[in-house]
């Protein structure tokens, strides 16, 4: 399966490492920090021969989305310039506001 055929919070496996989605392109490693999946990549699920395509992906929970909202924002906080700053965070409390927290 590729990466733009999972949905948000599906587990993978890629050049053997476990990955989950977190954006339309972009996984969290098991050991933290995100990273681009190419589109070309095969992905499969972690220990199974198997491609993910075979499994359904777990259901999302609010908590998980959360978790991986912050991982995101943390790391826009750390790459966007700091006279955009004010912007990022107000895009977070809309977010945020928009999932009724």
């Amino acid at each position: 399966m590729k990466i733009h055929q999972l949905p948000l919070g599906a587990r993978f496996e890629y050049e053997g490492e476990e990955f989950v989605k977190t954006g339309p392109m972009f996984a969290t490693a098991r050991e933290g920090g995100q990273r681009l999946i190419p589109k070309y990549a095969q992905l499969k699920v972690p220990g199974d021969d198997r491609a993910i395509g075979d499994r359904k992906a777990e259901p999302l929970t609010r908590n998980a989305v959360l978790a991986a909202f912050e991982d995101f924002y943390s790391e826009c906080r750390r790459i966007a310039p700091e006279d955009r700053q004010p912007e990022l965070a107000a895009a977070r409390e809309r977010f945020l506001k928009a999932l009724g927290r």
